[in-house]
């Protein structure tokens, strides 16, 4: 059980603020060059630029962006980014690259290396992890060669980088511990995971995150909202599967519902995530 200082271990991705963000910048797997900005969520409240001090502001030092929220890979934005990140003492853990299929035979070689050079970019921003999509397709022993020889390539390429490689339990390819296990077993510990709480449902949920989260560096800690009200109960079991699992890493808060706003869903979290981990790291009387 982890006796780190609770605020230490949260953690927030610009997913969680999209709607506030408004633009995107979407992914052509074709080119390696950023695509014009859409007002996917509506008109720029805060630029990616405003994220570090906004964050801090709310007191959370470490954030994971979205590579869809990167308006440019020029060198010199790249380097305003870090200033504004390094101003407010806020560390870059992850960035999310948030596109490719490297598990289809069709296009595996094309967004390997795309991906490489999305890689690339998380080192030069001084990323601390770039999450992966291990791949879509169902998980076939064909898919899961096809994703773990091209996660072995991106680690190779990456060789001297000081960001690390992590991969999800998200979309078709990995949908059940099983497979989960069998792909990182296959690379050795040169990738590691994300755990994430909302890509799995079903009865066996919790059972199924236990069995995953003993391996995990990170962890997008979703919880469901309703009208505005939190499901406590199934966060709750979540949390618990984390760390009784040894989990000891930080919790990326992930906001997605239409209510409350923004901040207070994230507050809402926030707040619960640190009120359990501080009951769970105070002894029994």
């Amino acid at each position: 059980m982890s006796t780190a200082n609770p605020a230490d271990r949260i953690a927030i991705s610009t997913w969680s603020l999209h709607r506030m963000m408004g633009t995107t910048y979407p992914h052509d797997l074709d080119s390696l060059a950023i695509t014009s900005a859409q007002e996917t969520y509506g008109e720029v409240n805060e630029s990616l630029l405003d994220i570090p001090s906004a964050i801090a502001n709310h007191g959370i030092n470490r954030l994971e962006i979205c590579s869809f929220h990167l308006p440019s890979r020029d060198p010199v934005y790249l380097g305003e980014l870090r200033d504004a990140l390094a101003r407010v003492d806020v560390q870059l853990q992850t960035l999310l690259i948030e596109a490719g299929d490297i598990s289809d035979a069709a296009t595996s070689q094309r967004d390997t290396d795309w991906i490489a050079h999305w890689v690339e970019t998380a080192n030069i921003l001084g990323a601390k992890h770039a999450r992966v999509i291990a791949g879509k397709q169902k998980p076939s022993l064909e898919a899961l060669d096809l994703s773990a020889k091209a996660l072995a390539s991106l680690a190779d390429r990456n060789a001297g980088g000081t960001t690390r490689l992590v991969v999800e339990n998200w979309f078709d390819l990995l949908p059940k511990p099983a497979q989960v296990n069998d792909l990182l077993d296959r690379l050795d510990g040169r990738v590691g995971l994300n755990a994430d709480f909302g890509n799995w449902s079903g009865p066996n949920k919790y059972a199924d995150l236990s069995a995953i989260f003993g391996r995990a560096e990170l962890c997008h800690a979703k919880a469901s909202f309703k009208d505005g009200q939190m499901d406590e109960g199934d966060y709750a079991q979540c949390l618990s599967a984390a760390e009784e699992a040894g989990y000891a890493g930080p919790y990326t808060l992930i906001f997605d519902a239409e209510t409350p706003s923004e901040w207070d869903g994230i507050a809402i979290e926030k707040t619960f995530v640190e009120e359990q981990l501080t009951l769970a790291a105070t002894p029994a009387e």
